[in-house]
């Protein structure tokens, strides 16, 4: 008997399915002391890192908000007063 090429992939479909199921019902590990301190203070660097990352994101963004302005002649309230 020759089965269609799509019933032959079911069964593979099945059991990858049963084991994505049964690895996401797995309880999480309770953490001890030391991995939640830890843990915070992974989360306090990674905070801080995003926040020097912001600082010269805006930099970048003010150089190049100043550039355009001086290529295009554009003149900012500060400029007028002078």
């Amino acid at each position: 008997m020759k089965a269609p090429k799509f019933w032959m992939v079911i069964p593979a479909l099945l059991v990858a399915g049963a084991v994505g199921l049964a690895y996401a019902k797995l309880p999480q590990a309770p953490m001890d002391d030391a991995a939640k301190a830890k843990a915070v203070e992974a989360k306090a660097k990674a905070a801080e890192a995003a926040k020097k990352d912001r600082a010269l994101e805006e930099k970048a963004m003010d150089r190049a908000v100043e550039r355009y302005k001086k290529e295009k002649g554009v003149k900012t309230a500060a400029a007028k007063k002078k």
